[in-house]
C-alpha cells in the first residue's frame, strides 16, 4: 500500500489587501490636503503574493 503525503499548509489570504496583494491609497494634493485620485501599489504585509504564510 502506498503511503499517502499530507498536504501543505493552507495559505490564508492577506487581510490588508484581500488575497489581491495590491492595496490602493488616496492621493492628497495642496495646502489643504483634498484628495484627487488613488494610487495603487503592492501590499507590504504579505509583499505583493496576496497570502500569507500559515505559521502567522
Amino acid at each position: 500500500m502506498a503511503r499517502k503525503t499530507s498536504k501543505p499548509a493552507a495559505a490564508k489570504p492577506c487581510p490588508s489587501c484581500l488575497g489581491t496583494g495590491e492595496v490602493s491609497r488616496t492621493v492628497r494634493v495642496g495646502r489643504k490636503g483634498r484628495p484627487v485620485g488613488h494610487q495603487t501599489g503592492f501590499c507590504l504585509n504579505c509583499l505583493g503574493s496576496g497570502q500569507i504564510s500559515a505559521d502567522d
